[in-house]
């Protein structure tokens, strides 16, 4: 089936073009972690290298929204081309950093590229492809970026071990230039708004500070400040202050960054909320995953790196079937049988313990994966489907920043849920201790949960005899596990909350053998 579209689009060259951008882009978030003991051993500025990470967070999740909108304005082919051209820009900086001060503000700047390739990518999809020819290509996406997660910490760990730490950001740069030329070449003729154009500033500028001081609080209170400290209720307060100016500014401007109306779309506010509530459950617990592999069940650091691979190819797999079953099934079935596969398996790896085995564990998060990957690109296909290309890179946009945002806040959330139940469990195993100096030493160490991992994994840390040693690593243990538990268990509240609002979306489904007559697209085969 054909697109309906002004000829000169050639769908080839973007489609190469955005596979290669996006596997780039999302390959960044996970191929630095492997580096990232050699870089700070080279760098120094220990104490501050998980800004490293941070500042690509923030900034690509910040600029998520409003490049949506932009795209809407100015075309997708600019704003991909703008957001490449700074991303090959900020990796080659990065290889270059002399300090890490230098490597936290260039990792910002690549941050700003990534976002703004990944949210284009989809919309671009979304332009080029009539409703039915999206559910394949989204799921296509989708098992890419899962194939990127998969192979990140390897190929880091390779470029690490045997080229040089520079590599892991200099490899982006030819293939961010191929992708660049392929996306500006491919969109030569794609359509744009004429006339006057109207930009939402003041709406721009209270939503940009409102989302870095809103990411800002969340990955670090509970640890940098109380949550209950003035510097709390001052961060939080101003973000508060800040979204109902952007509310207010929203509704009274002529052409806002994010339409509030929007939200008075079914289909739009329900599968946002789901995507909230996966990121909650979802990207909070399952960082915990490779801690658990390591402290409890004895895989080595090296292989811990790679225990999230049978969650992601199963998350490549069930993204390529979910893309087909949208093809039959409705929107609220697909995203409901998988909201119910991934509390399946948040079920089951809140059974994990002392006595599970790898087999279990790798299992349970094959479970997750399937229901992850059904989840994903329907909510992207859903909400494409309700609005006119027009507006994709508005909504399509939204959809990425209410899941990142999501994911941001189960992060904090549950690492603050595991802090307070490891210090209760950690009293509970020492009240149990045999011997007095273990029921002292686990006492002591309740307090400092920030040790407690370090010495799963390197028991001869701890300044006693091997067996009274063992009693405290078997209470460590034991603490550490059913802490995991909980975690596990807490995600599985937000996944079914979830599953509550996926009945919700309504009898929506894909169009089959109909163009959107909005659409604005045609395609040139090559």
């Amino acid at each position: 089936m054909k697109s309906i579209v002004s000829p000169g689009i050639h769908k080839n060259r973007v489609l190469t073009g955005l596979m290669i951008g996006m596997f780039f882009s999302s390959l960044e978030q996970t191929v630095v972690g492997t580096a990232m003991p050699t870089i700070v051993a080279e760098l120094n500025g220990f104490n501050i290298f998980a800004w490293v990470t941070t500042a690509y967070m923030i900034a690509s999740t910040t600029v998520v929204p409003i490049v949506g909108k932009l795209s809407d304005i100015y075309g997708r082919r600019k704003l991909y081309l703008l957001g490449a051209i700074i991303f090959v820009i900020g990796s080659g900086l990065c290889a270059t950093a002399n300090t890490m001060e230098q490597l936290v503000l260039y990792r910002g700047l690549q941050g700003v590229g990534g976002g703004m390739i990944m949210p284009l990518s989809q919309t671009i999809i979304g332009d080029i492809f009539t409703a039915e020819q999206r559910a394949k290509w989204q799921g296509v996406f989708g098992a890419l970026y899962g194939l990127s997660s998969v192979l990140g910490p390897f190929l880091g760990g390779i470029i690490v071990d045997y080229v040089s730490w520079h590599w892991i950001f200099l490899i982006n740069m030819p293939f961010g230039f191929i992708s660049a030329l392929l996306i500006f070449n491919g969109l030569k003729h794609e359509p744009v708004r004429k006339g006057k154009v109207s930009i939402d500033f003041f709406g721009i500028f209270t939503l940009i500070p409102a989302i870095i001081l809103l990411l800002l609080g969340m990955t670090f209170g509970g640890d940098k400040f109380a949550w209950n400290s003035p510097t709390s209720y001052a961060l939080f307060g101003t973000v508060f202050v800040l979204l109902l100016i952007f509310a207010y500014i929203e509704r009274r401007v002529k052409d806002p960054v994010l339409d509030l109306a929007f939200f008075k779309n079914r289909v739009f506010a329900v599968s946002n909320a789901l995507g909230f509530f996966l990121g909650l459950g979802m990207f909070g617990a399952v960082m915990f995953v490779p801690m658990f592999m390591q402290g409890i069940l004895g895989v080595s650091p090296t292989q811990a790196g790679s225990t999230m691979t049978p969650m992601m190819i199963a998350l490549i797999v069930s993204s390529v079937i979910g893309g087909r079953l949208l093809l039959r099934l409705k929107f609220r079935t697909v995203l409901a049988a998988g909201m119910c596969i991934a509390a399946l398996g948040f079920y089951l790896m809140s059974t994990m313990g002392l006595d599970s085995t790898r087999l279990q564990a790798y299992s349970y998060m094959v479970v997750l994966g399937l229901g992850m990957g059904l989840v994903m690109p329907t909510i992207t296909i859903a909400i494409q489907s309700e609005f006119s290309s027009s507006q994709l890179g508005a909504v399509t946009s939204a959809a990425t920043f209410f899941r990142s945002i999501g994911g941001t806040i189960g992060v904090t959330v549950l690492n603050s849920v595991m802090n307070h139940t490891i210090v209760s469990n950690m009293l509970k195993e020492s009240s149990s201790a045999h011997a007095s100096m273990a029921q002292k030493a686990l006492e002591a160490l309740s307090e400092k949960t920030d040790v407690l991992f370090g010495l799963l994994v390197e028991p001869s840390r701890i300044p006693f005899p091997s067996e009274l040693r063992a009693e405290i690593i078997k209470g460590i243990s034991a603490a550490w596990a059913n802490s995991f538990s909980t975690v596990f268990l807490t995600g599985l509240i937000f996944i079914i909350f979830g599953i509550a609002a996926a009945l919700f979306i309504g009898n929506g489904r894909i169009k089959r053998d109909k163009a959107l007559k909005e659409h604005k697209w045609s395609d040139t085969e090559e």
